[in-house]
């Protein structure tokens, strides 16, 4: 095997086992009998074949609905009456929404400047 200076990860010693190590770990998977395949746990969802559920410019099948049924303006239920969740999240471009984001920002890549920020728009 080639040696890569810049290449850390290629001059490894797990990249060549040692002699009688190939059959040592076939003998160790031998004696672990393997598991189910994951794929028999994992529901099939059905999806719906195009054109089965019928033409897109059909007559609608609720025509005493409005078509903002379900939106969080307009005529016809809200949200939670269709049975969608209420998103608790600050309203974009708020003040909340930016200690939110700089805490997520802070919280992949912490460092003290993001802290200072943080804190500054905590206190104001």
């Amino acid at each position: 095997m080639a040696a890569y200076a810049q290449r850390t990860d290629l001059n490894s010693s797990a990249m060549t086992p040692e002699y009688g190590g190939i059959k040592a770990l076939a003998n160790a998977q031998r004696a672990v009998p393997m598991g189910a395949s994951p794929t028999n746990a994992i529901p099939q969802v059905q999806r719906p074949i195009p054109g089965e559920m019928g033409s897109l410019t059909r007559p609608t099948e609720s025509p005493n609905e409005p078509i903002t049924a379900g939106a969080s303006f307009g005529p016809g239920p809200g949200p939670t009456a269709a049975g969608i969740p209420i998103n608790a999240a600050p309203m974009s471009g708020s003040k909340q929404d930016l200690i939110e984001r700089v805490r997520a920002i802070y919280s992949m890549y912490p460092n003290p400047n993001l802290m200072s920020l943080m804190t500054v728009l905590e206190s104001e």
